[in-house]
């Protein structure tokens, strides 16, 4: 078994990635019941707390774990790049799960503060994926890249089938009687523990090619949202970047809340729907983008799938059912399947080999960025308009990211 990983990486990178995931769609049926959904068994907020008060109140939880992120994961990569990708993968992934209990905690002692203290924690120890992401950089010849990037692509997409599937039943006390709000989140927590033993005992050291010694710099995660626009190269990549993953995420933080409101969900059918995403975003990048990776530059791809993600966005507004739902959920997996592996792939591409983790911490600070603003903004749209506007705005400004790529972009040399 040792020998077949330490020869296949990918392996271990892939499971990490896939619980990693898995640990966070199980999140997704539940958290939206807390402190959304007055009529819920499982609603958090004291009496008198408004619907619009609980909206504002998700945003600033769900923008939380991305806030810490912002500010650990430049650090993480730095710490990566010169003492190795399996320690840190082990630190992280030990955050995560201590996060996981704190949250599963909260929700039995109905102690908010201890919630917004759990994402905190996992998001300032939550630099696991840049740090996978370095690995597969580690290990990929640049034209294995895109297909490597697509296989964790993959894991991702594997443990978005799994993971609101899971949320929704064991959060179900009609599954079991005993089930309730917390028990995802047990779950969750004991699956970060088998991924850090995974790593521990499984995992090779992948980055062989150490930067030299240096103090850490703590300010990095302020100054990489500067530094990312000077790097030779990649500066439009990096701005394409922010843009995608703030779009995606107006969309996602209150899609949940628009479909319990506009269609009844319970945490089952968010679960199911979340999966069946999942389930495409599969296929997309298992089968498609390695299809595809080859055959067709990056940008090319880019060029496409940004935009037909931002109109994939904009077409859940016209379903009014499950059957609508079926049908454009796959051109949104798909687009953001292809979006996700090709811009990896093109940022790692654009930069030498001993900078890649910090390249992929730098790139972790702006996604974080783009994934802390949009919440604390959606919870005062919705509060103010419907849960249905922050995912029309979260279309705008995916069209956006689309037509800057799309008329500015220009290969330039290998920067490092």
């Amino acid at each position: 078994m040792q020998t077949f990983v330490r020869k296949n990486p990918l392996a271990v990178i892939f499971l990490t990635v896939f619980v990693d995931l898995l640990g966070y769609g199980i999140l997704i049926p539940v958290v939206p019941l807390l402190l959304t959904d007055p009529v819920s068994p499982y609603y958090l907020l004291p009496a008198g707390w408004s619907v619009g008060q609980g909206y504002f109140l998700l945003g600033v939880l769900l923008a939380t774990y991305p806030l810490g992120q912002f500010f650990a994961a430049p650090i993480l990569g730095q710490l990566s790049d010169q003492f190795g990708r399996k320690r840190i993968l082990a630190v992280s992934l030990a955050g995560t799960c201590l996060g996981y209990v704190l949250f599963a905690v909260g929700v039995v002692l109905h102690n908010i503060p201890l919630l917004f203290a759990s994402r905190l924690l996992d998001g300032l120890t939550g630099g696991n994926f840049a740090v996978a992401m370095a690995s597969i950089a580690d290990v990929s010849k640049p034209e294995h890249r895109a297909k490597n990037f697509g296989l964790i692509g993959a894991a991702f997409g594997l443990g978005f089938i799994l993971g609101p599937y899971l949320g929704g039943k064991l959060s179900d006390p009609n599954v079991l009687v005993w089930f309730s709000a917390s028990t995802p989140f047990w779950f969750a927590a004991g699956l970060s523990l088998l991924n850090i033993i995974s790593i521990l005992a499984f995992f090779p050291e992948t980055h062989q090619t150490r930067a030299p010694w240096s103090a850490l710099d703590w300010g990095k995660s302020v100054k990489n949202i500067f530094a990312a626009f000077k790097i030779p190269g990649v500066q439009l990549l990096f701005a394409t970047t922010f843009l995608i993953n703030a779009g995606f995420t107006f969309f996602i933080t209150f899609f949940s809340v628009f479909m319990i409101k506009r269609f009844g969900f319970q945490q089952g059918e968010i679960g199911d729907f979340f999966s069946y995403i999942g389930l495409w975003i599969v296929i997309t990048q298992g089968i498609i983008v390695r299809q595809l990776a080859g055959r067709f530059p990056e940008a090319s791809i880019l060029k496409f799938s940004i935009p037909v993600l931002g109109v994939a966005v904009l077409l859940h507004f016209l379903p009014n059912g499950w059957s609508g739902l079926l049908l454009v959920a796959p051109v949104l997996a798909v687009a953001n399947g292809l979006t996700q592996a090709n811009l990896s792939a093109l940022i790692s591409r654009s930069v030498g080999p001993e900078v890649q983790g910090e390249v992929m911490g730098i790139t972790s600070s702006l996604a974080a960025v783009a994934q802390t603003v949009p919440p604390l903004l959606s919870g005062v749209i919705a509060a103010a308009l419907s849960p249905a506007a922050p995912i029309a705005v979260g279309a705008l400004v995916l069209l956006l990211a689309g037509v800057l790529f799309t008329l500015h972009y220009r290969p330039a040399a290998v920067s490092t």
